[in-house]
């Protein structure tokens, strides 16, 4: 497995802009082949950071996303929505990941 992440400082005057460009993206990029998981949350104690959480089957994948026409046109509008310096951190998974599900009253 191959996972991105990505925080984006985003423009308070252009927020709610730049969250639906977000979504549009994080949705289309779901249905990319390769693509296991994509999200984009915002940061619960900065409204306006948002991370984006990526992961592809392989690192393949993840560079075919950012060839991808949905991609092109989101780096094309996002300098109008950024407020800062972004940050990418990549790494590559060796061998099986696991996803536990857990109810609340499983906390000890």
């Amino acid at each position: 497995m191959y996972v991105v992440l990505t925080s984006v400082p985003i423009d308070p005057d252009r927020r709610e802009e730049a969250l639906e460009l977000f979504a549009d993206l994080a949705e289309r990029s779901r249905a990319e082949p390769g693509t296991v998981a994509y999200d984009a949350t915002v940061d619960v104690s900065d409204r306006n950071v948002v991370r984006f959480v990526e992961r592809y089957e392989d690192a393949e994948a993840a560079e075919a996303h950012t060839e991808t026409e949905h991609y092109e046109r989101f780096v094309d509008r996002l300098p109008e929505f950024v407020a800062g310096e972004m940050e990418t951190t990549q790494f590559a998974v060796d061998g099986e990941v696991h996803t536990v599900s857990f109810g609340v009253d499983e906390l000890d």
